[in-house]
């Protein structure tokens, strides 16, 4: 079966992401960080032919920007509506058949040899973190050999230090689980300068 690389992208556009690391440079320098990390990721990742890479977007009626010009529009899908948990399962649903690994679009040090790791680690668990160094994740990935847990992603309190904690918490017993690489998203002034040093 085919592997699917799902990158969970905001439009780049100002205001709309990295608010928090706006505050502290700029809002337009944000959005060039943004866009640059961005392109650079779905250039590196579409290159590989380990996988198909799909971009689901916000808004959702910005599937024709510029930014996505790399994957074809057959490709690209929409978010909709509902928390970052509801909108993350939607990939997971809906893809064609075979595992599914899902990136934010703020990783800076994320290279094909990470995915490949998440991917193999599919093999013998049911789903798959990449933990982020704030304690949230940057990457979660599904074997899909039967249905995701109703209660994945049901009570995470996201965007704060417990977001991994919170997620693996409200898991059943039975579902298999391995940690992948911890990187760093970035998402405020610090973590620009942890980058950058």
């Amino acid at each position: 079966m085919k592997r699917h690389l799902v990158i969970f992208a905001r439009t780049p556009q100002a205001g709309r992401v990295k608010r928090r690391l706006g505050a502290a440079i700029g809002m337009r320098e944000a959005v060039r960080f943004y866009r640059r990390i961005l392109g650079d990721q779905i250039r590196r990742m579409t290159l590989d032919p380990r996988w198909t890479v799909w971009l689901f977007v916000t808004p959702d009626n910005t599937l024709g920007h510029p930014a996505w010009h790399l994957v074809p529009v057959s490709r690209r899908k929409p978010q909709r509506q509902g928390d970052l948990g509801r909108r993350m399962k939607l990939p997971f649903a809906s893809l064609p058949p075979g595992p599914v690994v899902l990136v934010g679009s703020d990783i800076p040090e994320m290279r094909a040899s990470h995915i490949a790791r998440a991917f193999a680690l599919l093999g013998a668990h049911d789903l798959v973190f990449g933990p982020a160094r704030d304690g949230g994740f940057w990457l979660v990935g599904a074997r899909r050999v039967r249905p995701l847990p109703r209660s994945l992603f049901a009570r995470v309190r996201w965007s704060i230090p417990t977001a991994l904690a919170d997620t693996l918490a409200g898991l059943p017993d039975h579902i298999t689980v391995a940690l992948a690489d911890t990187l760093e998203d970035v998402d405020d002034a610090e973590a620009l300068r942890r980058l950058a040093g």
